[in-house]
């Protein structure tokens, strides 16, 4: 039988700021945090590969704290989060008049990280014909402004991060194989929290405390069913997911044990897979109806035989009741 989880301090910053609000001691994240060591001096470009929610930003920002230029800025820049036809001046920055709307000059988030470290979160929906560009950037260290044939040194350290499978983009043409090589020079791929439950409680400790303080409530323990079931879910968003979970339990906590929706997370399943479920089940629901009404036959329309005449006849499946 468990043990309700006590709190406790723990020691986020291991040394200093190099591994602020990274919690955990699964031989997992250790294997991460040990590749962060190796790279942040190398000055090297860096590509941080895993589910959406298992705090790629807090690994990148890690080796920008680890690394020469942690005294300089660090910019981040979510690529799928800005319009498409924005993307470049907020990149590059642009010039008084470059486009309709540019009333003033504006320095890109190249300029804003020289000399220290930009973040290029999502660096897989960025689109192809600014690859290129990018490219350049990190190979000359060197930009034009949207609007203006004047050229811009910048000396910037790119750390990208995706939870697409770049790779496959490049297979399918999704993605310039070169830019991928560049990006990639020293890959780390963060585990999703389902690889590392051991540092659950270490992180849902964490988060009880962040918003009991928050609402000025005074929460002591976590029950231990409420560990097991947080231990034995599969947490689909990762460690969104679970700080999300934790502030809505804190919410419905009124006394000093928190007080979760355990129901939510009963089964292993996941919520993704619920909804899914959900969305697949309202989808059949019409073709089910039409299906019952005519005895659960149908006729297919792809492969249709033809008869004596050559004209097609269809074919026909029966479709099991479970559909």
């Amino acid at each position: 039988m468990g043990t309700s989880v006590q709190f406790r301090a723990i020691d986020r910053n291991r040394g200093g700021r190099k591994f602020e609000q990274i919690i955990g001691e699964s031989s997992a994240l250790k294997t991460v945090l040990e590749n962060v060591e190796r790279v942040a001096p190398a000055d090297a470009s860096v590509l941080i590969q895993g589910e959406t929610g298992t705090g790629k930003e807090l690994i990148a920002r890690a080796i920008h704290n680890l690394s020469t230029r942690c005294g300089r800025a660090f910019v981040s820049l979510n690529c799928a989060a800005i319009p498409t036809d924005l993307l470049e001046s907020e990149i590059f920055g642009h010039e008084k008049g470059a486009f309709t709307g540019a009333v003033a000059q504006r320095i890109g988030r190249f300029e804003m990280a020289d000399k220290g470290t930009l973040f290029l979160d999502e660096v897989g929906d960025l689109p192809l014909a600014l690859q290129p560009k990018l490219l350049r950037v990190l190979q000359e260290q060197e930009f034009e402004r949207l609007g203006s044939s004047r050229t811009h040194k910048a000396d910037v350290r790119v750390v990208a991060a995706t939870h697409r499978d770049l790779l496959d983009m490049v297979k399918r043409n999704m993605f310039r194989m070169d830019l991928y090589y560049r990006l990639n020079v020293f890959p780390i791929l963060l585990p999703p929290l389902r690889a590392r439950r051991e540092d659950i409680p270490g992180l849902a400790t964490h988060f009880v405390e962040v918003y009991s303080r928050r609402m000025g409530k005074q929460i002591a323990h976590i029950p231990p069913e409420t560990i097991s079931a947080m231990r034995s879910y599969d947490w689909p968003g990762n460690i969104r997911e679970l700080q999300n979970f934790i502030e809505r339990s804190v919410i419905l906590t009124s006394g000093n044990t928190l007080d979760s929706p355990l129901a939510e997370i009963s089964r292993n399943s996941g919520a993704a897979w619920q909804v899914s479920a959900s969305v697949e089940s309202a989808s059949k629901a019409p073709a089910r109806g039409r299906l019952k009404h005519s005895g659960w036959v149908a006729p297919v329309s792809v492969g249709a035989a033809s008869n004596q005449q050559g004209k097609k006849s269809p074919l026909y499946f029966v479709a099991k009741p479970g559909f």
